[in-house]
């Protein structure tokens, strides 16, 4: 709702492309808090309910955007959706996390699948109702109606158990005492090298989320519907992917999923740069998103089983150092197509894709994760 949107936001508010740069950073900021802040709560209260308030609180503030009239309440707007958004994507991986640990079998790839496909059924519902001319607030209202719905739906099949706490409703330590012992017992190494898996691989995302339809329109003097049909490749090939993708996981395991989706993902984005034609290039940011696809839901499973007792704050820290990734990586793109090509720039995602390949072995289960996957695989497991 909120990204399809953003044209229409920019003419209600009158914001130039400088203001809206700005007011993107000022969300990503807010959402980054959000995360920190949620991973405690998680840690305290269980991911169940911190997950139904954060998808409450999203679908409260989702029409605030476009009821902004100016700058100024968009920033404010924006700051309340980041917020909110922080705290929905912590919460709803850690209670993947659970649900996952629970089946004994990989299925976070799947949860990611329907986040992608709800990104394009959102996005053809705001260009259908602007089509008809529906209206944005009325479109937005709905939406944000049907939201407390699904949430309704869903709330009571939800797991309220979580793994190293205990059950949900029992008592959590002291906040001073449980920061203490979180990070003398995390594996901080461990930890620090997950963040920077994250960082690369949501910046390589992020790289085809901002520049994709514009390569294909400015290297080739395509039209824009075809540089769209460039972005819809890449987001095509990650959804479709990522339905499939966590029978492969519980085959081959997640290190060879990062090592192999990352060389296919820099294979996708070297054809992307060297085409000579927009077609082939739209063939290259298609591999780029099919190899992409499977590589974050492992990082997140591996931050959610890294601390049994606090993997609220581990999953916080790696999805927000891959949240700064994901704003970082058209920033280095800009930066550098600005003193070279935009195809130079492009190559700050074969870099990130590189180093994530060589951290592979990070994702790696522990003995205890390895044995239950071992037992899931089995003829007999269920």
């Amino acid at each position: 709702m909120w990204v399809a949107h953003i044209p229409v936001i920019s003419a209600r508010t009158g914001v130039d492309h400088d203001q809206l740069g700005g007011l993107l950073l000022l969300l990503g900021a807010s959402a980054f808090v959000g995360m920190q802040v949620c991973g405690r709560l998680i840690d305290r209260r269980g991911s169940r309910p911190v997950t139904i308030g954060a998808a409450l609180g999203l679908t409260a503030v989702i029409i605030a955007p476009v009821l902004a009239v100016d700058a100024l309440t968009l920033a404010a707007a924006l700051v309340a959706f980041g917020f909110a958004n922080g705290c929905l994507d912590v919460s709803m991986n850690a209670q993947a996390v659970v649900v996952e640990r629970a089946y004994r079998r990989p299925i976070m790839s799947s949860f990611h699948g329907f986040f992608s496909a709800g990104s394009l059924v959102g996005s053809g519902v705001v260009a259908a109702t602007l089509w008809a001319d529906v209206g944005v607030i009325r479109t937005v209202a709905c939406a944000a109606v049907a939201g407390v719905g699904v949430i309704a739906w869903s709330a009571r099949g939800l797991a309220g158990r979580e793994v190293g706490t205990g059950d949900a409703n029992h008592a959590a330590p002291a906040p001073s005492a449980a920061s203490a012992k979180w990070w003398h017992t995390v594996n901080r190494r461990r930890l620090v090298l997950l963040a920077v898996v994250a960082f690369a691989l949501m910046l390589a995302e992020g790289t085809a989320y901002d520049w994709s339809a514009l390569h294909v329109v400015e290297t080739f003097g395509s039209a824009e519907a075809v540089g769209a049909i460039a972005f819809g490749a890449f987001s095509a090939t990650m959804t479709v992917a990522r339905f499939v993708i966590d029978p492969v996981v519980g085959a081959v395991g997640p290190v060879a999923v990062v090592r192999y989706g990352g060389l296919l993902g820099t294979v996708g984005i070297l054809i992307a740069v060297l085409a000579p034609v927009p077609a082939l290039a739209i063939v290259g940011w298609g591999v780029f998103g099919l190899g992409l696809a499977g590589l974050i839901p492992q990082i997140f499973t591996a931050a959610g089983n890294l601390s049994g007792e606090s993997s609220g704050r581990t999953i916080s820290a790696v999805v927000g150092c891959g949240y700064l990734g994901m704003l970082a990586g058209p920033a280095v793109v800009g930066f550098i197509s600005s003193r070279t090509s935009l195809n130079t720039g492009l190559l700050a995602a074969v870099a990130a894709l590189i180093l994530a390949v060589a951290l592979a072995p990070v994702v790696r289960p522990d003995g205890a994760r390895t044995a239950a996957a071992d037992g899931a695989r089995s003829p007999d497991a269920t």
